[in-house]
Formats: structure tokens, sequence, C-alpha cells
């Protein structure tokens, strides 16, 4: 399609799949709100490592939904009250037997506030799919022995730059009907 003064214009929600890659490759640009979701995601994954958190997977898809990142957090940190060097005795040892979660995460890029919280457009249907997707990935894993949380990573832009990274852990809990564990 030509643009002003003759110049092609790519409208990706008029391309095929296979076009859209060749289109890509070639070097055209994403669209913003593309590449503003992808910049939002790749901050939130370092922020989330910087954190101490095991990256798995990246943008998990079922036919049900699909998960921005998955994360494996480490819930042996110790115990509040207990002073490390005592945790070697005995029974504290028993305790602090290693505990894992996997953490689903979404995120949500904004480049502006104005109106709403990035978080407050995670609304009840999208919180049923991603329910559905965390559940189709614990299938594929043969349904370990693991807790899981939710979490929602609100990601904040100006001028196409990170301006601030905000992780709410165990926003919401799995969706009903649905149960694990």
């Amino acid at each position: 399609m030509l643009g002003a003064g003759g110049a092609s214009v790519l409208h990706f929600s008029t391309m095929t799949f296979p076009e859209w890659i060749r289109a890509l490759r070639a070097g055209n640009a994403l669209p913003r709100h593309l590449r503003h979701g992808a910049l939002g995601e790749r901050a939130a994954r370092k922020h989330l490592q910087r954190q101490g958190m095991k990256f798995l997977a990246a943008n998990f898809r079922s036919k049900r939904g699909e998960i921005d990142l998955i994360f494996r957090s480490d819930d042996s940190r110790g115990l509040p009250g207990v002073p490390r060097n005592r945790l070697l005795s005995g029974v504290l040892k028993l305790l602090r037997k290693r505990t894992y979660c996997l953490v689903f995460v979404e995120v949500k890029t904004r480049s502006s506030e104005d109106w709403v919280r990035p978080a407050a457009a995670v609304d009840a249907g999208q919180r049923r799919r991603i329910s559905q997707c965390a559940l189709d990935y614990l299938r594929l894993l043969k349904n370990p022995p693991v807790r899981i949380r939710f979490d929602i990573v609100e990601v904040l832009l100006q001028d196409g730059a990170v301006r601030e990274i905000r992780h709410l852990p165990n926003t919401f809990a799995l969706s009903a009907p649905y149960r694990y564990g």
C-alpha cells in the first residue's frame, strides 16, 4: 500500500502471519503497541531476575490463552525471627526444606497512568484465561507438587524508555471453579 509521497506503508492488521514475519525480517518496524509490549516484558523479566527469581518461559501459549512470563521462586529464604546460624540444627533444618513456587506473570505496559492503573486492565475474563493457561502449563509438567501464584508487573514508559516498574505479587488467585494442589 502506498502512503503520502508514494512511500510504502505496512498495515500489519491486513497481513497474514507469514507476510508479517517476512516484513519483520526485511527490517520493517513493529507497530508501537507491540514494541512497547516487548520492551515492558524484557524490563519485567530483568527486574524479577534481579529479585532472585528463576526465569522459565516467556509467552507460553495454549489453546486457552497466553502467559507473558513464568518464573520459579525459591521460598526457602529462612524462617522469620530465627537467626540463620540456628537453621542448621535438627528440627529447623527439616523446616527449611526447599519449597518452590511457580509464578505466572502478566505484564502490563503503559505510557501513561492518566486514566487507570495498568493492573486494572486485568479483568475477570483475562484472569480466567490466565488461570486456564497456567493449568495447561502444569499439565505439561505432569502436575508437579508445587505452589502457584499469579503476579502482575506494571511497566510505565516515558519517551519510549522504562520509567518505573512495579511488581504486584500474588495479585489474584486461581479463578473459580479451578483448583490446584
